[in-house]
């Protein structure tokens, strides 16, 4: 069976798998779409913005 120091490795390494599994799903959930929908809002009101001074332009 095991001995406690291999039981408290086997813990951490159950511990580090878990959090590295969540970081993961939120990354995924959260972290990534907030990035993109952040950039393709800024990405339209620079086109906008173009398309307005063009506009102004003429």
């Amino acid at each position: 069976m095991f001995e406690f120091d291999q039981y408290l490795g086997f813990l951490a390494f159950l511990t580090i798998l878990t959090i590295g599994f969540w970081l993961m799903i939120f990354l995924l959930t959260f972290v990534v779409p907030y990035w993109l929908g952040g950039n393709l809002l800024e990405l339209y009101k620079e086109w906008k913005e173009k398309k307005k001074a063009k506009q102004n332009a003429s």
